[in-house]
This record gives C-alpha cells, structure tokens and sequence, in this order.
C-alpha cells in the first residue's frame, strides 16, 4: 500500500501528491529558477520522498509546462517567456469569469467561510506591501479557492494550471511591478461578490483583474 501524508484537516495526501505540490509551488515561485535544472536526488532527499514519487509528480509537471526534459541532457524548469503572456491571458479571459460565476452560484458554507477568511487576510494586504512572497502566496490562495468552489474538477485543474504559468510570470517582474498590494487587494471585491452569490458581478471583476495584470506585465516589459 502506498504511504500517505496527512494534510491539515485530515485528508491524506500520497507522496507524489505532496511531492506533486511542493515542487510545483516551488516552480511557480521562481524558487527553483528557470532553466535550472532538476536533480532528482536533491528533491528527494529534500522532501523526503522516494524517487518513485517525485518521477510521478514530475510527469505530472511536465504535462503542465512546467519543467521539461531533453534527451541526454536531463529535465529542467521551463524558462519563463514574455510571449506566452498573450496566450496564457486569452485563455484566462474566459475561463476565470466562468468560475467566479461557477463559484458564486455553488459554493458550500464550508467554500464560503474560506473565502471570507481570505477576505479578512486581503484587508491587511497593505501591511504586506513588502513582502512579495507573502503577497503571491496570498494571491494563489484566493485563485485557488475559488476554482475550488466551482466544485468543477477539470475547470479547477485547468485554471490552477495557468495560474500558476502567470504568476510565473508575475515573479518574473515582481521588482518593477508597482503597487502589487493594490492588484492583490482587487480579490476584496470578487471574493464579496462570490459570498454574496452575485454571479454576474463575480464575473465582471474576474475579468477586469486577468485583464489588469495584463496591461500591468505590459507596462513594464
């Protein structure tokens, strides 16, 4: 039987799912740089998993564009390209207003208090300005709990997919991107609209902030 994790709250994780996350996460936050490349035996070790689980999780990682493996050279985290921008935030332009509408009209009381949770956390978002890597986290949590309240697994795997190619890019600029504390802050309102159950709103503002943070990226390439 294969050893499991147990994640707060109580619901197992297996090892390469665990192995799965913290290694994308470790990805999308530029921890391990673009281009690097991935030795399995310093993962492993790290994480304190088998090779076994870190092979899946990182079959799994390159299915989402984020590391890549060439012949007799090895794998590597992809590089980050500016021009993916347009095609990333094309698909984002009509996915994230479905699933804050999705997310409005289905989420749980469970989903609800999460994301009034987060709410609170946003307020203080100005003490944060300081801290981008507080900051990001923050941002992917709200995104995430949202795709999770459309209780939609494949529009919550595709979306968690190319938030996380964005955010990438976010990192990539993150020291010539002004005021990300008020871009963060945004989530304030649509996580209301989504509590509120006002599906057209939620939808209004998910698209208003895909298409803030492309203008803002923009801005300053």
């Amino acid at each position: 039987m294969q050893q499991v994790a147990i994640e707060p709250g109580g619901a197992e994780l297996s090892l390469a799912e665990r192995a799965y996350r913290a290694v994308r996460d470790r990805l999308v936050m530029l921890e391990i740089r673009p281009g690097a490349p991935i030795n399995e035996d310093q993962l492993a070790q790290s994480l304190g998993v088998g090779r076994t689980p870190l092979r899946e999780a990182l079959k799994r990682l390159q299915s989402e564009r984020l590391i890549t493996t060439y012949p007799r050279r090895g794998t590597f985290a992809t590089e980050v390209n500016i021009t993916d921008l347009a095609h990333i935030s094309e698909v984002r332009q009509e996915l994230e207003p479905l699933a804050a509408a999705r997310a409005a009209r289905r989420a749980t009381a469970a989903d609800r208090a999460a994301l009034t949770s987060l709410r609170q956390q946003l307020e203080s978002a100005s003490a944060l300005r300081d801290d981008a890597t507080e900051l990001l986290h923050l941002d992917l949590q709200v995104h995430r709990s949202i795709y999770a309240a459309t209780h939609n697994p494949y529009l919550d795997d595709t979306l968690v997919r190319y938030d996380n190619l964005a955010t990438r890019i976010w990192c990539l600029f993150i020291d010539r991107l002004p005021d990300m504390a008020g871009h963060i802050g945004e989530h304030g309102p649509l996580i209301e609209a989504i509590v509120g159950g006002d599906a057209d709103r939620a939808a209004d503002l998910a698209r208003g902030h895909v298409e803030g943070f492309e203008r803002a990226v923009r801005a300053v390439v």
